[in-house]
């Protein structure tokens, strides 16, 4: 099945649980009418063998009750510290348990042979090795929690590509997604048509243009890191105020700055085809360039897979 939007990792974690996140996706899907019926037949806590009613039972709390709370329009943060409040108390060590148990689900106990009817029905995944229903679901979504780790429970983090028209952003961008097993967006997607249409002519932006670019960009990485998920996310974030206004507060934010000869730049924005950027528009933005402080500095003229590796090397990815 193809990646839903809006619904989460079973490796996704809220507070110290896993699972109970996208327990809280699946109901706000449904009131929206948006979770497909394969979905709803495991929906809620009257099948005890399902996860969510395995996730209510630990936290001591009925599925219809974190539905009730959640029309209320209550976030993760409240949700869960609502049912530690309310449900059965939970130590540190019962939650590890829990995330332990969860996380190995279908290997080598009684759920297998449920595990591999799913697999077979979904088509067997080959070149890939599944050996539990959380590696199945995030498989079958689109995920890759083998390239991601998912089973250790990393804090979220969000990689910042940046740079310039031409340095490769979405290439690179775009490679370490696949490579680390997360999502990827890219600053394109952002823009309203307007810019798009204003760029294409050949006219450079102004700031008053890219306040709404550089909003959604924000709203973006705030809500990925908010949902215990990673994500590469491209920007060309050319001034420190303007990194300043995406990453906020969020600590889970990693800068990359692609940078190169700007002659080298101007030849790879002169061979795209179908694209708005035109290579005229190169001086204004090298003239605007704020060069970071704090971010790991790469020269494009490196191959993409040896940008990649000294990424995933610097981040510990």
């Amino acid at each position: 099945m193809p990646k839903i939007s809006g619904l989460r990792s079973p490796y996704a974690l809220v507070g110290r649980v896993v699972y109970f996140g996208r327990m809280l996706d699946k109901i706000r899907l449904d009131a929206r009418g948006m979770l497909p019926a394969d979905y709803r037949e495991n929906l809620g806590d009257e099948k005890p063998g399902t996860f969510d009613a395995r996730c209510c039972r630990f936290l001591g709390v009925t599925h219809a009750d974190v539905k009730d709370r959640l029309q209320r329009g209550e976030s993760d943060d409240e949700m869960i510290a609502w049912a530690h409040a309310v449900g059965t108390p939970r130590t540190d060590d019962d939650c590890a348990v829990w995330n332990t148990f969860m996380i190995k689900r279908g290997w080598r106990d009684d759920g297998r042979p449920n595990l591999q009817r799913r697999v077979r029905e979904g088509g067997g995944f080959p070149g890939k090795t599944i050996e539990t229903m959380f590696d199945f679901l995030d498989f079958d979504e689109g995920r890759d929690p083998v390239a991601a780790l998912s089973w250790e429970l990393r804090p979220p983090l969000v990689v910042l590509i940046m740079g310039v028209a031409g340095t490769g952003k979405t290439t690179v961008g775009q490679a370490l997604a696949e490579a680390s097993g997360w999502s990827f967006r890219d600053a394109d997607d952002f823009h309203p048509p307007s810019n798009i249409k204003k760029m294409a002519a050949g006219l450079p932006l102004k700031d008053a243009d890219r306040d709404p670019w550089l909003a959604a960009i924000r709203v973006h990485i705030t809500a990925t890191l908010a949902r215990g998920e990673s994500s590469v996310v491209t920007c060309s974030a050319l001034k420190e105020s303007y990194r300043r206004f995406i990453i906020g507060r969020s600590e889970g934010v990693k800068v990359v700055h692609l940078h190169g000869d700007p002659e080298l730049i101007r030849r790879r924005i002169a061979e795209r085809e179908n694209h708005f950027m035109k290579p005229e528009m190169l001086d204004s933005q090298l003239a605007d360039l704020e060069p970071p402080q704090d971010a790991l500095m790469l020269d494009i003229a490196e191959p993409v897979a040896t940008l990649v590796a000294k990424i995933r090397e610097h981040f510990a990815l």
